[in-house]
C-alpha cells in the first residue's frame, strides 16, 4: 500500500475518532450505532479496520475490504464510512449489501443527493427495476434546481438496463409530471430512439423544441430522425428552417451544408460555407470541416486556401493538413510541393500514408535508392505500421523493376510476422513476377487457411493456375468462389472470362469478358477479350478493342505483349 493510501485511510480513521458522539477512551456508544463491547479500544479498532479495508483493496482482495468497511459503517454509523462502504461494497459486486448500505446512508443524510444517485446507480446494476423507480422519481422531485440537467441524465443513468422497452416505459413515467420541461420531452425521444420507436422519438424531439425553439442539441438530433425516417431532403429543410430562426447555431449550420452536399444542393451549401467562415473567420473548428466539405465538393480552390489559412491558427494537427496539401499538389503535378508537404507530417494517421507518398515521388525522380532510405528512416511505432512500411517499399521496389529485391523484403518481413495476411498476399504476387508460381501457391494457400473467404486470394490462385494453363478444373472452382464473394469485382470478372478460355468454352469466356471489359475498361482485360475475339476469328472487333486500349495505356507489357502475340 502507498503511503499516499495509508495517509488517507489514517486522516479518516482519526476524523471519525474526533467526531461528536466517539469518544478517544473507546468505550462511548458509535453516534446512534451499538455500543462496544466492555473493554474494546474503538480508537484501536477503527484505525485496524480502515487500514485493513484499504490494504484488501490494493492487494485486490475486494471481499475483505468489504467485510472491513462494512462493519465500520454499521458501528459508526459515520456519513463518511457509510459513503466508503457502500463503494466498496459496488466495486466487489456486492450489490444486494451495497445497496442495504446506501439505504444507511440515506437514512442517516436523507437529503444527500449523492447517496441517492448511488443507490439509483446500485438498483440499475442488479436490475431492481420496481424498487428503482420511486428513487429515481423523489430524486427528480428533491433537487428543483437542477431537474433539467437530472433529466438529460436519467438515459445514461439508467443505460445499463438491457430491456430498452421496460426502459422506455420507465422513462416515460418519471417524466410525466414535468411535461413543461423541454429536457423532459427530450429525455423521452432519447429513450424512444433507444427502444426503436423512431416515430415516438421524432414527435418527442419535436415537442421539445416547441417549448425551446432555439435548442440546438435537439434540433440536429431531429434531423437525424428526420433523414432516416423522412428522407434527407426533408430533414435539410427542417434544419434549414432552425437556422434561419436561429443564425448564430454553428453546428447547426455545418451539419446542414454536409446534408446539403449528399442532395447535390451545392450552391445552397456554398452559402453556409461563406456565413460560417465570414462568422469565425479565424476559428480551426469552422476552417476545417468547412475545408473538407468543400474538397468534397470539388472546390480545390477554396479548400487549399483554407487548409493554408488553417496552417496559420492554433489548429492541432498541422500533419493532416500538410498531407491533404500534399494530396492537392499531387493531383495538380506539383511533386516537388507534394514532397515539401509530405515530409512535414510528423505523426497521426497520415504519417506512414505521407512517408509512402514521399517515396514515390522520390522515385518519380529518379531518386530509388533516396526513396528506400526515405522508408527505411521512417519509424513505426506498431507491428501494423510496419506492415504498411513493408508493403510501400516493396511497391517502390516493383516500380522500379526490381521484382526480386521486393520479393525478399517481403520474405524478410515475413519471418517475424509469418501470417499477416497482407503480407502473405503481396508476397505471393511478387513471387509469380519473378517466375516462382509454386511460392506463390505456397503462400495464397497459407491465406485460405487463415481466411478462407478471401475473395482476392482465391481469385490469384485461380488465375495463376489459368494462366499457367494448369488444373484448370481447380482454377474455375477458385475463381466461381470468388466472385460469389465478390460479384461485381471487374477482375475477378476477368478471371473466369480466362479460364473459360483455357478451357476452350469460347462463346462463355466472351460473353463473360465483355461483361468485365463494361466494367471497367482495364488494359490486362483487353488484351484477354482482344485474344478471344481473335480465337473467334472476329479479327477487325479483336484489332479495335487492343488499339482504342492500348491508346489509353501505351506501357502496358500484358496489353502490349497481347498485340505483339496477336499482331506480330
Amino acid at each position: 500500500m502507498s503511503p499516499k493510501h495509508i495517509a488517507a485511510a489514517l486522516t479518516l480513521a482519526l476524523g471519525l475518532i474526533q467526531a461528536p458522539g466517539i469518544l478517544a477512551a473507546g468505550n462511548a456508544p458509535a453516534r446512534s450505532g451499538p455500543k462496544a463491547p466492555p473493554g474494546e479500544d474503538l480508537v484501536a479498532r477503527t484505525v485496524f479496520q480502515t487500514l485493513v479495508g484499504e490494504f484488501a483493496l490494493q492487494r485486490g482482495d475486494a471481499r475483505l475490504a468489504s467485510d472491513a468497511w462494512t462493519d465500520l459503517a454499521v458501528r459508526t454509523r459515520d456519513p463518511a464510512v457509510v459513503a466508503r462502504a457502500t463503494e466498496v461494497a459496488a466495486f466487489a459486486r456486492q450489490y444486494d449489501r451495497a445497496i442495504e448500505l446506501a439505504a444507511l446512508w440515506l437514512e442517516i443524510e436523507p437529503d444527500s443527493a449523492k447517496a441517492r444517485q448511488m443507490q439509483a446507480s446500485l438498483l440499475t446494476l442488479s436490475g431492481r427495476l420496481d424498487e428503482l423507480a420511486p428513487q429515481l422519481a423523489a430524486m427528480l422531485a428533491q433537487d428543483p434546481d437542477n431537474l433539467g440537467n437530472n433529466l438529460l441524465h436519467l438515459n445514461r443513468l439508467l443505460s445499463r438496463i438491457g430491456d430498452k422497452k421496460a426502459l422506455q416505459g420507465m422513462v416515460d413515467r418519471l417524466t410525466a409530471p414535468y411535461g413543461e420541461r423541454p429536457e423532459a420531452h427530450f429525455a423521452m425521444a432519447q429513450a424512444a430512439a433507444a427502444a426503436g420507436d423512431e416515430g415516438r422519438a421524432l414527435a418527442e424531439t419535436d415537442r421539445a423544441l416547441q417549448l425551446r425553439p432555439d435548442w440546438e442539441v435537439a434540433a440536429l438530433i431531429r434531423t437525424q430522425l428526420q433523414a432516416r425516417l423522412l428522407g434527407p431532403a426533408r430533414a435539410a429543410d427542417s434544419l434549414g428552417d432552425f437556422v434561419d430562426r436561429n443564425p448564430g447555431a454553428r453546428d447547426a449550420r455545418l451539419t446542414l451544408a454536409r446534408l446539403l452536399i449528399a442532395e447535390k444542393r451545392y450552391g445552397e451549401a456554398r452559402t453556409h460555407f461563406e456565413r460560417l467562415l465570414k462568422d469565425h473567420p479565424d476559428n480551426p473548428e469552422i476552417i476545417y470541416p468547412v475545408a473538407m466539405l468543400v474538397l468534397q465538393n470539388g472546390d480545390t480552390t477554396t479548400g487549399r486556401q483554407q487548409l493554408e489559412h488553417l496552417l496559420q491558427t492554433d489548429f492541432p494537427d498541422k500533419s493532416t493538413v500538410h498531407f491533404f496539401l500534399g494530396q492537392l499538389d499531387q493531383e495538380q503535378k506539383q511533386p516537388a510541393a507534394a514532397l515539401a508537404h509530405y515530409l512535414q507530417v510528423s505523426g497521426g494517421d497520415q504519417y506512414i500514408p505521407a512517408r509512402g507518398r514521399a517515396a514515390q515521388i522520390l522515385l518519380g525522380q529518379g531518386q530509388a535508392d533516396a526513396a528506400r532510405q526515405l522508408l527505411h528512416e521512417t519509424r513505426a511505432g506498431t507491428p501494423a505500421e510496419r506492415v504498411q512500411l513493408t508493403l510501400a517499399e516493396a511497391q517502390l521496389l516493383r516500380e522500379a523493376g526490381r521484382h526480386n529485391d521486393a520479393y525478399i523484403t517481403l520474405a524478410t518481413a515475413l519471418e517475424t510476422q509469418a501470417d499477416n495476411p497482407d503480407l502473405l498476399y503481396e508476397a505471393a504476387l511478387t513471387a509469380e513476377r519473378i517466375g516462382k508460381p509454386e511460392i506463390l501457391e505456397t503462400h495464397l494457400k497459407r491465406l485460405l487457411e487463415l481466411k478462407p473467404d478471401h475473395a482476392h486470394a482465391l481469385n490469384a490462385l485461380g488465375y495463376s493456375l489459368a494462366d499457367r494453363n494448369v488444373r484448370l478444373d481447380e482454377a474455375h472452382d477458385l475463381i466461381r468462389r470468388a466472385l460469389a464473394l465478390s460479384p461485381d469485382d471487374p477482375f475477378i470478372t476477368d478471371s473466369l472470362g480466362w479460364v473459360l478460355y483455357r478451357q476452350g468454352r469460347l462463346p462463355e469466356a466472351l460473353q463473360v469478358l465483355e461483361t468485365a471489359y463494361r466494367l471497367k475498361a482495364d488494359p490486362e482485360i483487353a488484351a484477354h477479350l482482344g485474344e478471344v475475339l481473335w480465337k473467334l476469328e472476329r479479327r477487325d472487333d479483336a484489332r479495335r478493342i487492343l488499339q482504342e486500349a492500348a491508346g489509353r495505356h501505351p506501357d502496358n507489357e500484358v496489353l502490349n505483349a497481347a498485340r505483339q502475340k496477336l499482331q506480330p
